[in-house]
C-alpha cells in the first residue's frame, strides 16, 4: 500500500462557509505525504473558514476557476461545510470541474456536505459512498448506494461522515492518491 505522493498537485476546492477543520487536516495529510495542495475557489483572494457556525480562519485562495483545469491536478478534495457545499454544487463552473476528475479517473475525496456537488454532477449513480447523514436521501435518489460508515472506498472515490471520521478520511485519501487513476466508470 502506497502512502507518499511525492509531488502530486491536489486541488481542493472549497469557498466561504467551508468546515475549517475538513480543510486543514487533509491539507496537513496531503503536505505531509509530499503532495502539493492547492486551494481553488470562485475569485482570488481569500475564503472564510468555519468551525460549524462560528467563523473561523480565513485561507489564501491558489487559483480561481476560472484558472485552474482537472487536466493540472492528479487529485481533488472536496471539504464540507453546509455553506460551503450548497455554495459550490451552485457554481457550474465548479460542477464541471469536478465532473471532469471523475470522467479521468483521478482520485476524488469527499467528506460531509461537500458530496453535494458531486449529486449535482451526475457522478454518484451506482456508486457507493457515505456522507453528513441527513443527505442521505439526496445521494439515493441520485442513485447511490449510501451507508453509514466512517470512510467508504469505491473506485477512487473516498467519501466519510463528519470531521469525527477525518483519521479514516485522510489515510484513506492520501492511498488512493498513491494509487492514481482509477477506472470510475459512471
Amino acid at each position: 500500500m502506497a502512502s507518499t505522493i511525492d509531488g502530486k498537485k491536489i486541488a481542493f476546492l472549497a469557498t466561504d462557509g467551508v468546515e475549517q477543520v475538513e480543510l486543514d487536516r487533509p491539507w496537513q495529510a496531503v503536505r505531509d505525504a509530499g503532495g502539493q495542495p492547492e486551494l481553488v475557489s470562485f475569485e482570488s483572494g481569500e475564503i472564510q473558514g468555519f468551525n460549524h457556525l462560528d467563523k473561523g480562519d480565513r485561507r489564501k485562495v491558489d487559483r480561481t476557476l476560472d484558472e485552474a483545469r482537472a487536466a493540472d491536478y492528479d487529485a481533488l478534495v472536496l471539504p464540507g461545510g453546509v455553506a460551503n457545499g450548497d455554495f459550490v454544487r451552485a457554481d457550474e463552473r465548479a460542477v464541471r470541474f469536478v465532473r471532469s476528475f471523475v470522467d479521468d479517473g483521478k482520485p476524488v475525496s469527499v467528506i460531509c456536505h461537500g458530496g453535494w456537488v458531486l449529486i449535482e454532477a451526475g457522478v454518484v449513480r451506482g456508486r457507493r459512498i457515505t456522507s453528513w447523514p441527513s443527505m442521505r436521501t439526496d445521494f439515493t435518489c441520485a442513485g447511490a448506494e449510501w451507508v453509514d460508515e466512517q470512510v467508504v472506498v469505491d473506485n477512487g472515490l473516498v467519501s466519510s461522515r463528519k470531521p469525527d471520521d477525518l483519521d479514516a478520511f485522510c489515510a484513506k485519501t492520501i492511498e488512493e492518491i498513491a494509487e492514481g487513476r482509477h477506472a470510475m466508470a459512471r
